[in-house]
């Protein structure tokens, strides 16, 4: 062997560790990305329950008493991923928060100088799926979104610190329905994708959204009557996956 093979065989053989040193390094990087098995969302938005539509009401009682305002609704979302391939799907568990407040009326229709307030607890439980194919193989930051589920919502309706009679019913109770879901989504990696990794690498956060969406929900006992709290509201929010 030549002197000058044997310096390019053993400049060779020095060269091999660093090449197995970035391997390792790109591997490492990899793999650093935590399994996604579910997500949360938070959102807010306006409710407006349709009181008045009830079939057999006279008058318009919340109109009256609330004028067109909506309740001021907060919820959250526990997800759970059972599929994740071309798009994800899953299950998720909702419990929000809603009221609103207004001067009673007296029975001459001018204001009492006390408050009365509609009170409700959205719970739902739905199935949905996200087209979120695109977002992770082709880098569209647009994810849409649909949902179908089960709804029960507890309420009550106070005057002043008791709970009041409406229209000679007590006045609260719960009401069963369903409710559909359709949203869009923006992924914020798109924005700042070395703070994703970072949020990924300390928390657990996979990827985060801000969402709108859009809900038709029909709340009345599946037209059994009594208090109608079914609605058409827009909300908006947060989402991480993790």
């Amino acid at each position: 062997m030549s002197r000058a093979t044997a310096l390019g065989f053993a400049a060779l053989l020095a060269a091999l560790p660093a090449w197995g040193q970035d391997s390792a390094v790109v591997e490492e990087e990899v793999s650093l990305q935590s399994p996604r098995t579910g997500g949360v969302a938070f959102r807010l938005g306006g409710y407006r329950p349709l009181v008045d539509e009830e079939e057999g009401l006279n008058g318009t009682p919340y109109k009256d008493t609330f004028g067109d305002a909506s309740l001021l609704l907060f919820e959250a979302e526990l997800q759970r991923y059972f599929y994740q391939g071309f798009g994800t799907a899953g299950i998720g568990l909702s419990a929000g928060y809603g009221e609103k407040f207004a001067p009673a009326r007296l029975a001459s229709g001018a204001a009492a100088g006390e408050q009365t307030a509609i009170k409700v607890i959205p719970l739902g439980v739905n199935a949905f799926y996200k087209f979120d194919y695109a977002a992770f193989e082709w880098g569209i930051p647009l994810v849409p979104y649909g949902k179908l589920g089960l709804i029960y919502t507890p309420w009550w309706i106070t005057k002043g610190s008791s709970t009041e009679t409406v229209g000679g019913n007590k006045g609260s109770g719960g009401k069963w329905g369903w409710g559909a879901t359709g949203g869009l989504a923006f992924m914020l990696d798109v924005l700042e994708p070395r703070f994703a990794r970072d949020f990924d690498s300390d928390l657990g956060v996979n990827h985060s959204y801000l969402f709108a969406e859009y809900t038709y929900a029909d709340v009345n006992n599946f037209g059994a009557g009594g208090l109608n709290l079914s609605s058409r509201r827009w909300m908006f929010g947060l989402a991480l996956d993790y």
